[in-house]
């Protein structure tokens, strides 16, 4: 690549039930990483308000700002005490729970197509990396069916295409204390969550560059 990889990094802001969201601390420290490995590598990041409008209007125009070759996103899974790397997202929806704008999803599917679609390989690259870290990763068919998944479909969606980001990753992280230590005895930190990150995050930076290589043989064909 001629100039410089850039990745994006996204969070979710609090919802109801959960007042505090650990991915808020954990995309800035994320961000603010110095590692020789990321010398060449930009990272934007973004937290979304949980709004299903503010995905659709947000997710575009990031796109669009920052041009990213990798989107990594991370949410809160407010009842699993591990962390999870989702690897796809269901053709599925809750019209139970509103978003914070108070908008319910009128319907039980995102959109009138395959059941669901896949992060791809990659995913699991990540999940070893995580698990290298000592801490708990199991892999994810399920992100729900509230605002995590509904922009794990969008995101993948958006690599689909030719200008989108390649690769794309969903992690779901465990509750945390607000002064980042473990939500129950024994759990996940958020430092352990960050070393965890770092990792997801260099994998993620080398699959960016397969993609790109991979994009630029076929290019040249």
């Amino acid at each position: 690549m001629t100039t410089h990889l850039r990745v994006l990094i996204t969070g979710f802001g609090p919802f109801p039930g959960a007042p505090f969201n650990p991915t808020i601390p954990l995309v800035n420290r994320l961000a603010r990483l110095r590692r020789p490995a990321l010398d060449d590598v930009a990272i934007a990041t973004h937290i979304f308000r949980v709004a299903y409008e503010t995905v659709d209007r947000e997710l575009p125009q990031l796109l669009s700002m920052h041009r990213p070759h990798a989107l990594l996103m991370f949410g809160l899974a407010t009842r699993t005490p591990w962390l999870r790397v989702e690897t796809r997202a269901r053709n599925a929806a809750t019209a139970i729970w509103p978003d914070l704008a108070g908008m319910r999803m009128n319907k039980r599917s995102i959109a009138g197509m395959a059941d669901a679609r896949a992060f791809g390989p990659h995913v699991f690259r990540l999940l070893r990396a995580a698990r290298a870290t000592g801490i708990d990763a199991r892999a994810s068919r399920d992100a729900g069916s509230y605002l995590c998944n509904y922009l794990c479909w969008r995101a993948i969606e958006a690599t689909r295409y030719q200008a989108g980001p390649r690769p794309a990753a969903f992690i779901h992280v465990p509750p945390l204390k607000r002064d980042g230590s473990a939500h129950v005895p024994g759990g996940i930190t958020l430092d352990q969550l960050v070393d965890a990150g770092e990792a997801m995050l260099l994998e993620m930076v080398k699959a960016a560059r397969r993609a790109g290589r991979a994009d630029l043989d076929a290019n040249s064909l």
